[in-house]
């Protein structure tokens, strides 16, 4: 393993997360320009811009041939987005959770999973597919933009305005400047993925590991980056709301438009891994299906929640560097997870969720 390994995954890492911002802020100023609603643009500009270096680094995968770097991305990203970022920002402070957010953005990121498995289990994503989950991120968002006009919140219209000084008087050629940031931060992106690509399949190659385990551990934390920031600043700001919006949302294009756009452009199918299918797929989609019950019981995430997401991330991470060294207990320590771990949890959690409805009720 040469050091140069190392300065492509550190140079495209921090390419990406500059060409993130750089492309969210140019964009988002554009979109204001032009009259757009600051809640618009912050469901659409901010919500794809977190999602940039996810969609970067598939796609770039996807086109060079290594599509489990490519679905790697994809599962470790909405892994670590809900276990890692949610649980290290409700540790810093207990996390507010819309009830709309509840009711259907929720159930919207389970059925994606849902979909995306479904798909995936005949062994590969083919164009059909990406164009089946592109699709579904266009209907997604467009429904967002159609319901955010027709009821339009005040409050978190004032918190994405604030955010990227939106209300701002433009500067003369503002237009073009923001432009000129627009077109800065798809090269940085285009690079950062080219770069952090090349490393991954480097450091796999140099330490005998799949693709698809560093895909789901070094690539899937590098790019959800801007998530952490962004929850964890939003956080520390008093916009706890958001914090959570913003991670359900990724995942939710992270499903349909970063795979879905990787399946158009790979030149064959991308094929899934076995292990994949029968691990990782089921561990995000429980996550998924874990966010409900949580979220439910008193609309709030509380630091005990979180504490419990952070001890699930590691011991997820301790699952793939066993299985990654090939130790005996891999096997063991997994079926423990999927069959006793996960299931205990989902029926604890139904029932906190079940006396924060009771309660609820009673209030009433």
């Amino acid at each position: 393993m040469t050091p140069i390994t190392f300065v492509y995954l550190i140079a495209g890492l921090v390419l990406l997360v500059a060409g993130a911002e750089v492309l969210v802020r140019g964009a988002a100023k554009l979109a204001a320009q032009f009259g757009i609603p600051p809640l618009v643009i912050g469901l659409t500009v901010v919500a794809f811009g977190t999602s940039a270096p996810e969609t970067a680094v598939s796609v770039q995968a996807a086109l060079n041939g290594s599509g489990d770097l490519a679905i790697g991305n994809v599962i470790g990203s909405n892994i670590a987005n809900v276990l890692l970022i949610l649980g290290m920002t409700a540790l810093v402070a207990p996390l507010i959770v819309s009830r709309q957010l509840i009711r259907l953005d929720v159930p919207i990121m389970i059925g994606a999973s849902l979909v995306v498995y479904a798909l995936a289990w005949d062994g590969s994503l083919s164009t059909l597919d990406g164009a089946l989950l592109f699709s579904g991120v266009v209907a997604y968002t467009g429904f967002l933009i159609i319901s955010s006009l027709r009821d339009k919140s005040t409050s978190e219209d004032d918190e994405f305005a604030k955010e990227f000084s939106l209300h701002a008087a433009p500067k003369p050629y503002a237009w073009l400047i923001n432009l000129a940031l627009i077109v800065v931060g798809l090269i940085l992106l285009v690079s950062g993925s080219h770069f952090l690509v090349e490393g991954a399949v480097s450091l796999a190659r140099a330490l005998g590991l799949s693709e698809l385990i560093i895909g789901l551990t070094v690539v899937a934390i590098g790019t959800s980056l801007p998530e952490l920031a962004t929850s964890i600043l939003a956080a520390i700001r008093g916009e706890r709301d958001i914090a959570v919006g913003n991670i359900v949302g990724s995942n939710i294009f992270n499903l349909l438009c970063v795979l879905g756009l990787a399946s158009l452009v790979s030149p064959l199918p991308i094929s899934i891994s076995p292990n994949a299918l029968a691990f990782d797929f089921p561990v995000m989609i429980a996550v998924a299906v874990a966010c409900l019950p949580i979220f439910f019981a008193g609309y709030r995430i509380n630091r005990w929640e979180g504490l419990l997401f952070l001890a699930y991330y590691l011991a997820y991470t301790l699952y793939l560097a066993l299985f990654a060294t090939g130790r005996p207990f891999a096997q063991t320590f997994g079926d423990a997870m999927l069959g006793y771990v996960l299931p205990l949890t989902a029926v604890t959690l139904a029932v906190i969720a079940g006396r924060a409805w009771q309660k609820q009720r009673q209030a009433c």
